[in-house]
């Protein structure tokens, strides 16, 4: 017979390994200066879709002509002040961060530097893995522009992707927020988390003490993932 405990040692370690390779949400690399003289404006043209992969995930973003991008941003800052000299600098992490949390962002215009923030730049990379046809590239410039100001943000239903591909092809739809549901669902459909969620349930109880913000979740949540794995 398996040892439980070992069981649940191994169902964590996936999971994590699993998480650390979802490609939805991480702090960009920091900006290299000297990098961005090296960007080929010259080459882009307006209403193309300006892909800059990262570590944990891919920003997009539309050109708009002029050393333009228009992309969904994150900031808590919007929340925060109307001053538009503050928030027309470019978002920290910090305010990227806090502004996913609170699920406040805006679609803004950077420049290709700021937007890119030191990574390379793909165009209309989303055209080879996308199956829909593509909007002329005015189209999509002119679909931007009517977009920008405040907006609400969501990883999984409003994030950079969905904007690019309203824009570009006329769908929200976004590629990464999709993989990381089907990673959830893989994680829900495994027993094993039935057994986990259980244990830690008994785990938190032991330390706890037997109360209602202890004893439900111990419950609900194992059975939750029971009936719909």
């Amino acid at each position: 017979m398996k040892n439980p405990m070992l069981e649940v040692v191994s169902l964590l370690l996936e999971k994590l390994l699993l998480i650390s390779n979802l490609k939805l949400f991480s702090v960009g690399p920091p900006v290299d200066k000297a990098k961005s003289s090296f960007y080929e404006i010259n080459s882009f043209l307006r209403g193309d879709v300006l892909e800059v992969p990262r570590v944990h995930l891919t920003h997009y973003g539309i050109y708009l002509g002029d050393n333009r991008v228009a992309h969904v941003m994150p900031d808590i800052l919007l929340a925060l002040t109307d001053n538009q000299g503050l928030t027309q600098k470019v978002v920290s992490n910090k305010r990227l961060i806090l502004g996913v949390i609170s699920k406040v962002a805006s679609i803004r215009v950077d420049t290709v530097e700021d937007f890119a923030y030191g990574a390379n730049i793909l165009v209309n990379h989303l055209d080879k893995s996308v199956q829909k046809k593509a909007l002329v590239n005015e189209e999509v410039a002119r679909r931007a522009e009517k977009l920008l100001g405040m907006t609400t943000y969501s990883m999984l239903w409003n994030n950079c992707e969905h904007f690019v591909t309203y824009c570009r092809y006329g769908t929200r739809i976004s590629p990464q927020a999709d993989k990381f549901c089907e990673n959830v669902k893989i994680i829900i459909r495994d027993q094993r988390s039935v057994l986990a969620s259980a244990i830690l349930g008994l785990a938190s109880i032991a330390c706890l003490g037997l109360a209602s913000y202890t004893t439900l979740p111990a419950i609900f949540i194992p059975f939750c993932l029971w009936m719909a794995g």
